[in-house]
């Protein structure tokens, strides 16, 4: 009997014991719980930051916005990185002592310098101001609308319409415009001060994509209200590598896509409004600029979903946080960020593709540029020989053609990687009007 009570002390024991355990534990959860449910309470969502006081719409200035988001700021103005693993990169005379716009006044480097390497946002307005377009007291001040953070002094010229400013803007020579911009492409070109959420800031792009997307048999179309997020990580982008011309009377940037965004439908447009780049002679010729955009849009990333800052700005990892690089450069320079997200394959085999489809492109550019020049130089011969502009009018058309087909592939700049078979087919119609073109010359 006594063995029974002593075995029952034990037992009581450790009842005593998980029953204190339960309760501390249950007191424990309560507090853990109500101290998270009183964190989650003070902090607003992540899709609707807190403001920023500091950040309005006259920001323009990317050091301000650098001190909230110091490690996009840093990538923005970060150096460029060597292009020595890019088989196909442009070659680049450039200054190796000249930091970004931010640092060292525009002056500071010679008129003389070729700025050819893809160098940053950062870089943009110093090289428009040194090298870009013409020059002289005459100058146009157009080339700073996508070349600098233009926003603020369009709504200033504007009085708070974007639009009115923009064309204000365009009116006044390139030395009256630069006295009103004073930084490079910065965050509030791409970015809401209060939201940080991205818009469209070119009234350039908002009335292209309008006249586009009315071809598609969207009416009245509001890229601000209507494109999705994944749209914006593009169309951001467009809104500057795209190609545009300069429209009367004003002569202010605008995009060709009242018929479409494939060359052939810029051709078709430019034909209707008699526009040319430039008169050589009887030829009225035609140059594309840098058509990024468009060539992305007939490829097959663009049919799948994925956009520009997918490949050009991969989300990156600082610390606890998860960002968009915002150092843009070459997929090739981050190939594991940009494309092994969805090619599991290896880097190797990636970068071998990009070649040989660039490889092919320069070949068929080359066959095309060999085309354009003998037909030139057989109009010139025929011109000298005493024929007639009339007589060569159908060579001039066929040459103008095959220029502008040529340069569409040529001043994309992708190599053809953004739609192989697309800048195949162009450059196909760039060597297939040189040749008509020389058929065309009277014997």
């Amino acid at each position: 009997m006594a063995d029974a009570v002593k075995g029952k002390a034990p037992r009581a024991q450790t009842l005593k014991i998980v029953v204190v355990t339960a309760v501390v534990s249950a007191l424990v959860v309560i507090g853990l719980t109500a101290l998270f449910t009183n964190l989650f309470k003070s902090q607003p969502p992540n899709d609707t930051p807190q403001p920023i006081a500091e950040l309005t719409n006259e920001t323009d200035d990317p050091l301000i916005w650098g001190k909230y988001f110091p490690f996009q700021y840093d990538a923005y103005k970060r150096r460029p990185t060597p292009l020595d693993n890019i088989r196909f990169a442009q070659p680049a005379t450039t200054p190796t002592n000249q930091e970004s716009d931010l640092t060292i006044p525009a002056a500071s480097a010679s008129l003389d310098k070729s700025f050819r390497e893809s160098r940053g946002h950062s870089y943009s307005m110093g090289e428009n101001t040194l090298a870009g377009g013409s020059s002289g007291p005459e100058r146009p001040s157009r080339c700073l609308n996508c070349h600098a953070s233009a926003f603020v002094a369009y709504n200033k010229l504007g009085n708070g319409d974007l639009t009115k400013g923009f064309v204000e803007l365009n009116k006044l020579k390139f030395d009256e415009a630069r006295k009103m911009v004073k930084h490079p492409i910065s965050c509030i070109d791409c970015h809401d001060p209060q939201t940080r959420q991205l818009r469209i800031t070119r009234p350039a792009f908002m009335e292209g994509i309008r006249a586009y997307k009315a071809t598609l048999g969207i009416e009245n179309y509001d890229v601000n209200k209507m494109a999705t997020r994944q749209e914006m990580r593009s169309y951001v982008c467009g809104q500057c590598h795209s190609e545009y011309y300069f429209k009367e009377p004003e002569k202010r940037p605008a995009h060709p896509w009242n018929k479409g965004l494939q060359a052939d439908n810029i051709l078709a447009y430019y034909d209707e409004i008699g526009h040319k780049d430039w008169a050589y002679g009887d030829s009225k010729l035609l140059i594309a600029q840098h058509p990024q955009f468009e060539m992305w849009n007939q490829g097959v990333h663009a049919r799948s979903g994925i956009a520009c800052a997918d490949c050009h700005m991969p989300y990156t990892r600082e610390g606890g946080q998860k960002i968009s690089d915002h150092h843009a450069r070459s997929p090739l320079l981050s190939i594991n960020r940009s494309c092994q997200v969805c090619h599991k394959i290896p880097e190797t085999e990636i970068k071998g593709r990009v070649e040989a489809i660039q490889s092919r492109t320069r070949q068929l550019r080359e066959t095309a540029l060999v085309a354009l020049n003998d037909l030139s130089s057989n109009i010139s011969a025929a011109k000298a020989g005493g024929k007639s502009s009339a007589a060569l009018a159908p060579a001039y058309d066929f040459q103008r053609r095959a220029q502008f087909y040529l340069t569409f592939v040529q001043a994309e700049h992708s190599q053809g990687f953004h739609a192989p078979q697309e800048s195949a087919r162009i450059l196909a119609e760039a060597i297939n009007n040189a040749r008509r073109g020389q058929l065309a010359i009277p014997r």
